[in-house]
C-alpha cells in the first residue's frame, strides 16, 4: 500500500462531495451551550500531529533493548539530551531536542480498531452508540465533534479565520471514511476547513484564495451586498447562506490566504522541514497557527501509513521516522525562535501503538507488528508543558502500563484546557440534548515540574 495518497488532489472549501467536510460560517451556540471557565493561559493554538495508523512505540519512543529478540525488534537506542531517556536511533534530531518535549509512555485505552480508535483520538470521546465492526464505524452525523468543531460551537468567530483546519487530506480508505473528522452531531455549520492537497506538491495552490482576474475587494463587497438584498428572510438554505457569508469574510480577511503562500518561506526553511508531505504539512500548520487558527490537525500519512503489519522496520527506517523527526523538530525550532512555542500546544500521537511481539501476516514473509492500544507513547511540547521528562512507564516488554495510564479522553481534555475551554462545557445536539464536551481529565502532569 502506498504511503502517500495517489488520488486526485484538490483544495476544498464548503460542502465536501466525498465526506461533507468543509469551511462554513460559525454561528452562535445553541441555547444552553456554555463555557464554564477554563483558564486559557498563554496558549492560543493546538497542533495535533496525527500518526495515522498507529506508530510502534516499542520501535520509536519506548524501546526495550533488554527484551527477547521477538520483542525488541531491529533498532538500537540512542541517548537523548536528557540523562536517562533513550529513544530510537532514527530520531536523532528529537533526541537532541528532548529538553523541549514531555514523552508520555503510558497512554492506554481498549480499542484496537483503527476507526473507533481514531474517533477517540480526534474527539476525546467514544462514538455514541458505538457499533461492533469497523465497517459500521464510519463517518456520520452521529459522531462526536472534533476539537475545532466543538470550539467553533462554543466560541464562534466572525473574522474569516476558521476555528479548525485539517490537512493535507481526509482519512479515507476505499469505501471507509474514518469517523471523528468533522462536527458530527453539531452539524455541518461547524465542520473544520479541510485541505486535501499535498503542500509538497509542485501543483499546490498557494493562491487558492486569490480573487479572479479583474475582481477587486470592492467588487466582491458589491456582490455580497446584492446577494443579501436578493435573499428573503426565512427562505432558502440557512446553512448555505452562512457558508456564503463565511467565504466572503475569508476573502476579505486575507490572513488565511497569506498562510497558504509557502513560497514566502526561505528555501532553507522549507528544506529544514523536509521536502515531503510530512514536512511541508507541518510548515503549513505553523503558518496557519500564526494566522490565528486555534486548532490544526495534521495527518502524517494516509490512514495506514503507520500501520506496519508488514515491513515494520523497513518503513520506519526508510521514511516514516526520518520524516517525522525532521518535521516536528523544525516546527518547534521555528515556534521557539519566533516566541510562539509558549502559545502553541503540540501533541504528537496516533490512535494506538503496536504489539510487543513481532509477527507475520498470513502469506507475508516480512514481519511487522499489529494493533496495540493497551499501552503506547505520545509526545507533547509547547504551551505550559514542562519538557525534558519521560512520564509514565510500560512493563518490561511494552505490553501494559505499570504507572498511571492516560487515555485519549484525557488527551482531549488537555487539548480543550489548552484552548481555554473547560472540559465540562456543555454542547447540544440537534434535539438540544446537553452533553459534556469531554469526559476525560486534563493531564496536569504535563505542566507540573516533578
Amino acid at each position: 500500500m502506498p504511503l502517500l495518497p495517489a488520488r486526485r488532489e484538490f483544495f476544498q472549501i464548503g460542502v465536501g462531495a466525498a465526506i461533507g467536510l468543509g469551511f462554513r460560517m460559525p454561528r452562535a451556540p445553541r441555547v444552553g451551550a456554555t463555557e464554564r471557565g477554563g483558564a486559557a493561559g498563554k496558549t492560543r493554538s493546538v497542533i495535533l500531529v496525527n500518526l495515522t495508523g498507529g506508530m510502534s512505540h516499542i520501535d520509536a519512543l519506548d524501546m526495550k533493548p533488554d527484551a527477547p529478540v521477538e520483542i525488541r525488534g531491529e533498532f538500537k537506542t540512542v541517548p537523548t539530551a536528557v540523562t536517562g531517556i533513550q529513544i530510537c536511533e532514527h530520531l536523532p534530531k528529537l533526541a537532541a531536542q528532548m529538553r523541549r518535549w514531555a514523552l508520555v509512555r503510558s497512554l492506554s485505552h481498549g480499542e484496537n480498531g483503527h476507526l473507533p480508535g481514531t474517533h477517540r483520538l480526534l474527539t476525546g470521546a467514544t462514538m455514541p452508540n458505538q457499533r461492533q465492526t469497523d465497517l459500521d464505524n464510519v463517518l456520520s452525523r452521529r459522531d462526536w465533534p472534533c476539537y475545532g468543531a466543538a470550539l467553533n460551537h462554543l466560541r464562534p468567530r466572525q473574522d474569516g479565520v476558521p476555528n479548525g483546519v485539517t490537512l493535507p487530506h481526509a482519512l479515507i480508505e476505499g469505501s471507509l471514511t474514518w469517523p471523528g473528522q468533522h462536527a458530527g452531531f453539531l452539524g455541518p455549520t461547524h465542520d473544520p476547513m479541510l485541505v486535501t492537497q499535498d503542500p509538497n506538491s509542485p501543483t499546490f495552490k498557494m493562491d487558492a484564495f486569490a480573487l479572479p482576474a479583474g475582481t477587486d475587494q470592492g467588487r466582491v463587497d458589491e456582490r455580497r451586498s446584492l446577494l443579501e438584498r436578493l435573499e428573503s428572510p426565512g427562505r432558502g438554505d440557512v446553512a448555505f447562506r452562512e457558508h456564503q457569508r463565511h467565504a466572503f469574510e475569508l476573502l476579505a480577511s486575507g490572513r488565511i490566504a497569506g498562510a497558504f503562500k509557502l513560497d514566502r518561506e526561505p528555501v532553507k526553511v522549507r528544506d529544514r522541514y523536509g521536502r515531503n508531505q510530512f514536512g511541508q504539512s507541518l510548515l503549513l500548520a505553523r503558518r496557519l497557527t500564526q494566522a490565528g487558527v486555534p486548532v490544526v490537525q495534521a495527518n502524517m500519512g494516509i490512514v495506514q501509513s503507520w500501520d506496519t503489519h508488514v515491513d515494520n522496520w523497513g518503513k520506519l527506517k526508510s521514511c516514516l521516522l526520518p520524516w517525522l523527526d525532521r518535521a516536528i523538530t523544525a516546527l518547534t525550532d521555528d515556534l521557539e525562535g519566533e516566541g510562539l512555542l509558549t502559545e502553541t500546544f503540540v501533541a504528537v500521537l496516533g490512535e494506538f501503538g503496536r504489539t510487543p511481539k513481532v509477527s507475520n501476516l498470513p502469506g507475508e514473509l516480512i514481519p511487522g507488528r499489529d494493533h496495540w492500544a493497551s499501552v503506547y507513547s505520545g509526545l507533547f511540547a509547547g504551551g505550559d508543558v514542562v519538557g525534558g521528562r519521560a512520564i509514565g512507564k510500560s512493563d518490561r516488554i511494552g505490553a501494559r502500563p505499570v504507572s498511571t495510564p492516560y487515555t485519549p479522553f484525557d488527551v482531549g481534555a488537555t487539548i480543550y484546557q489548552a484552548l481555554g475551554v473547560d472540559p465540562d462545557s456543555e454542547i447540544h445536539d440537534a434535539q438540544n440534548r446537553p452533553s459534556r464536551v469531554c469526559t476525560g481529565k486534563p493531564m496536569d502532569v504535563l505542566f507540573q515540574n516533578r
